[in-house]
This record gives C-alpha cells, sequence and structure tokens, in this order.
C-alpha cells in the first residue's frame, strides 16, 4: 500500500517514511504542494503538512478534492486553532494531527482512515441513500446533494452522518463516536467532533445557527432526527 507524505521538514518526512517502511508501506515523499499534487495518483492516502512552501496544504488538498480526487488526507498542522481545523476540514481534510505528535497517535490514526476507506468501498451502507430535509445524502458515493449542487463528503464526515442515522432518534455521546465511529481513545480532543457537526449542519440545516435535524443535547452529545 503507497503512502504520500508532503512535508517540507526533511527531519519529520525522514522519520515517518522510516516508520511507514517498517510497518510495510511504500512511502513517497515530496516537499512542495505542487510536487505533493503531481505525485498523488496511485496512493492509498496523503499525509499533507499545511505550512509548505508556495501551494499551502489547505491548497494541495482543496485542489484535489476540486479535481474530484477523494484519496484520504491526514493534514499535519502546527496550527491548532479551531479556525485552522475548519479549515482543513473544509478544504478537504479527512483528520488531522497538530504538531507535535506521538509516532504511535500518528500511526493508529493513518491506520484508521485507510481502514475506513477500505470500509467505504466495500461495503454499501443498508441505505444507499436517504432524503433528509429535501437534501439527498448518498453515502455510497460520499455526496450529500442539495438544491444549489452536490457537496463531496469526507470519509470522517460520512462515517460520523451515517452513524447518527442509523442510531436516529438516540442522544450519541463525544466519547461514542470517537471510540465507535473514530476508533480513536475518549481522551482525543473533542472539538474536532463539534467542527464537523457544524459543517454538517451548514448542507443539511436549513437555519444552520437553529439546528432542527443534528440536534445538540447538553452535556451528552448530538441525536439525529429526520426532519422528512
Amino acid at each position: 500500500m503507497k503512502i504520500l507524505i508532503v512535508e517540507d521538514e526533511r527531519h519529520i518526512a525522514d522519520g515517518l517514511k522510516f516508520n511507514l517502511e517498517a510497518e510495510g508501506f511504500d512511502v513517497t515523499v515530496a516537499e512542495t504542494g505542487e510536487d505533493g499534487l503531481a505525485a498523488v495518483e496511485g496512493h492509498a492516502a496523503v499525509v499533507l503538512d499545511v505550512m509548505l512552501p508556495g501551494m499551502s496544504g489547505f491548497d494541495v488538498a482543496r485542489t484535489l478534492r476540486e479535481a474530484e480526487n477523494f484519496t484520504p488526507i491526514l493534514m499535519l498542522t502546527a496550527l491548532g486553532q479551531a479556525e485552522d481545523v475548519i479549515q482543513g476540514f473544509e478544504a478537504g481534510a479527512d483528520d488531522y494531527l497538530p504538531k507535535p505528535f506521538q509516532l504511535d497517535v500518528f500511526l493508529a490514526r493513518l491506520k484508521a482512515l485507510l481502514r475506513r476507506s477500505k470500509w467505504q468501498k466495500r461495503d454499501a451502507p443498508s441505505e444507499d441513500s436517504i432524503v433528509v430535509n429535501g437534501r439527498t445524502v448518498d453515502l455510497t458515493n460520499l455526496e450529500l446533494r442539495t438544491p444549489t449542487g452536490t457537496i463531496h463528503l469526507t470519509l470522517m464526515e460520512s462515517n460520523l452522518l451515517k452513524y447518527l442515522i442509523d442510531n436516529e432518534g438516540r442522544a450519541v455521546s463525544r466519547k461514542e463516536i470517537l471510540e465507535k465511529v473514530w476508533e480513536l481513545q475518549e481522551d482525543t480532543d473533542t472539538r474536532a467532533i463539534d467542527n464537523f457537526i457544524v459543517r454538517l449542519r451548514r448542507h443539511l440545516e436549513d437555519e444552520p445557527n437553529n439546528p432542527q435535524i443534528l440536534r445538540t443535547v447538553r452535556g451528552v452529545g448530538y441525536r439525529f432526527v429526520r426532519a422528512d
């Protein structure tokens, strides 16, 4: 399985390459966003730094998604503020990991991303599509079709939405989402879940600031309520 690392800090790129190859991956390294775009074809996932010379990681992710290339992206970033994370998700990243990070956490997050990608390709959900508030959610093709156009969902967005739909009417905790949907430990920063919900609300709700479909359950998490 081939992994593309787009990272301009050579010591970080070399360390990641060494450890990924020790795990059995075939690794390509690119030092600029432009080189990463040129090399992405044929790779199972992209490990993408944000702060690159020339084209930023945000721009690389956005360019790939606009070209309808949905190779899973794990974004590495020293920019850990909520607005930075949201910008990464909106650009098309599937997951993010703030620098500095522990190697075992990096490997676990990348492997979880690859597992979800395999699952998405192999197992069609029980409902190929579902109509929610006049929008069609296509969980097989990772698309959300709205009256104004089609939104491409990332794997993390799709898996989160599928889990909430499968548990319609029940309050789902952040801890449950982390463990059951993303296979992460409960001590992981849960603000990432809130950021995903904000993005999904923008596309599903008539009034994202007054959500009727992806409802907040205070002190617990979220509940999906079908409007149609």
